[in-house]
């Protein structure tokens, strides 16, 4: 979007330092393809299929790469993160890994299976109030009053440089590949795959993709520096950033392509589509890449189109629901009252 490569603080030898930490560790998840699919998005499409990760999503490779760049001492001492459900899932994970505990700051309102599989993997769960209370001024008191490291979810080099690791894996895996398309919440994803994706394939291009009603990078990019929304209600519980976090979007405004938005309901219509024909489960957040790709959000260009299945987290009942619902309305974009009658609420609700 923008030619202010000077603002981009990490470079590809971060992602490959990244990748050799890692390796071990989290799965080199597989390239998914079916001719459906790709009638559908009206071009190639490999989906990376981030939702098999030891704990449902890509934030275990931002959240390892962190915890083990941490020194011997502030990895003793504790970790602790603000997350809505999967970065806490990952932060969890990483602590017990590295042989520390974790402490994980989630919203009231966060998904239980997110927030229960975060404390069977041992952290201590706080909650706050989402639009009510500041996440990362309670994530800074508490850790300075235990003396905690910070693991943030987007705004760390570290973490982002894991990100990058998803990028490299495709590019490793397919020459073909031409777009890459992924998700963007805090934007350590998306600023990963876009330092790795450019430094490995100079004309490929990156696209983002946020919920329509969470759109603070797109606003962001289009004024040209950080604003703040309201708190977004949509069902992408994990793209619930009011503000884009700074270290990324200084990068993704310097690399990404574009940034396209997608509703609800084709993000529900692309969870049907990810496992009817890919035999994935994908949660709401996890399938927004995908929605852009089927919808035509994303410009076609010869070769292939990457796209990003971020994450997997999400209940079962819920799940079912969601996809009974989108079988019914038949792919037509009707979907009144879906989120009154999946059982869950929009994230940002009370």
């Amino acid at each position: 979007m923008s030619a202010q490569r000077d603002n981009v603080v990490i470079g590809i030898d971060d992602v490959r330092t990244a990748a050799t930490r890692l390796n071990g560790y989290v799965t080199d998840t597989p390239l998914l393809a079916s001719p459906a699919l790709e009638a559908l998005c009206g071009t190639p499409v490999l989906c990376k299929a981030e939702n098999l990760q030891p704990t449902g999503s890509f934030k275990v490779r931002g959240a390892l790469n962190h915890v083990l760049s941490l020194t011997r001492d502030e990895r003793a001492a504790g970790i602790i993160a603000a997350s809505s459900g999967n970065h806490a899932q990952a932060i969890a994970w990483a602590a017990r890994l590295a042989g520390t505990y974790a402490v994980v700051v989630v919203p009231a309102d966060a998904p239980h299976v997110k927030v229960q599989a975060a404390r069977e993997l041992g952290a201590e769960v706080y909650h706050y109030a989402r639009g009510g209370e500041d996440r990362d001024t309670i994530v800074a008191e508490i850790a300075r009053q235990r003396g905690l490291a910070i693991v943030p979810s987007a705004n760390s080099e570290q973490v982002i440089a894991g990100g990058g690791t998803v990028a490299a894996e495709i590019l490793a895996r397919s020459e073909q590949v031409s777009t890459l398309v992924v998700p963007v919440g805090g934007g350590g994803l998306a600023a990963g795959c876009a330092v790795a994706a450019k430094a490995l394939r100079p004309n490929i291009r990156v696209v983002g993709v946020e919920p329509e009603h969470g759109a603070d990078t797109a606003l962001s990019l289009r004024e040209g520096r950080r604003v703040s929304i309201p708190t977004p209600v949509t069902i992408a519980d994990g793209l619930t950033h009011t503000s884009p976090a700074p270290i990324p979007f200084a990068i993704n405004r310097a690399l990404l392509d574009a940034v396209v938005t997608v509703s609800d309901t084709e993000i529900v219509e692309a969870m049907a589509a990810a496992f009817t024909h890919l035999k994935a489960v994908v949660e709401p957040s996890g399938a927004c890449a995908l929605a852009a790709a089927i919808c035509g959000r994303i410009e076609i260009t010869s070769g292939t189109m990457g796209v990003v299945l971020s994450g997997g987290n999400i209940a079962w009942t819920t799940f079912r629901s969601l996809i009974d619902r989108a079988t019914a309305a038949g792919g037509d974009g009707g979907m009144p009252g879906l989120h009154a009658e999946s059982g869950q609420q929009p994230a940002g609700t009370p």
